[in-house]
């Protein structure tokens, strides 16, 4: 049986143009956006934890961009991490013991059950001291927002509501797909949190 995650799975949702759901120019905008919010929030941006790495788009904008970020990435895919040079981690199972001042976690918990994707909250809350960018697609996003001839549909499609009442415990929601880590340092105005 072939791996879920080897290369014709990259090849189909970030190689084609026809059928990718990002290329590294869309990546770089939003790496941009969330890296410009930190700043402007006043917090500092030392390391980056980027877990679910895939073809390493996030890597390459920070070596270009932001060259004096310590940068780590991982992947549960052997050939992601072959290809790419990403640690083979799988995040529902390990737990690093350095504290990251940005984690990113995209398109990574739909993939998991429910017991796998709160274990890998709960390990992301651990390795986080700041951000968590997370972009996990729910069951709203499925039905309104996604192009699902793009999108790969074959995960576990929960309600917005599951992750925030998962991820409440561990992080302030800020909008945009950003959260911050209630350990630290900052303070928000009511209007920037959101109600989890």
């Amino acid at each position: 049986m072939k791996p879920r995650f080897g290369p014709d799975y990259y090849a189909r949702y970030y190689g084609s143009p026809r059928t990718r759901v990002v290329d590294a120019a869309t990546v770089g905008h939003l790496a941009r956006g969330v890296t410009s919010l930190i700043a402007w929030w006043g917090a500092p941006l030392r390391n980056v934890l980027d877990v679910g790495a895939g073809v390493g788009h996030w890597g390459r904008w920070f070596r270009r961009h932001r060259p004096d970020v310590r940068y780590r990435s991982t992947e549960i895919s052997r050939h992601a991490c072959e290809r790419y040079g990403h640690e083979l981690r799988d995040i529902a199972r390990w737990r690093g013991r350095e504290r990251h001042d940005l984690v990113v976690c995209q398109g990574v918990l739909p993939y998991l059950d429910d017991d796998a994707c709160a274990r890998a909250i709960e390990n992301l809350a651990a390795m986080s001291r700041g951000f968590l960018y997370l972009e996990a697609i729910t069951r709203a996003d499925l039905r309104d927002v996604c192009d699902t001839s793009l999108t790969d549909v074959a995960v576990h499609a929960r309600s917005g509501r599951w992750y925030a009442r998962v991820l409440a415990p561990h992080f302030v929601k800020v909008g945009a797909g950003l959260w911050y880590a209630r350990s630290g340092g900052l303070g928000f105005f009511e209007l920037e949190r959101g109600s989890a």
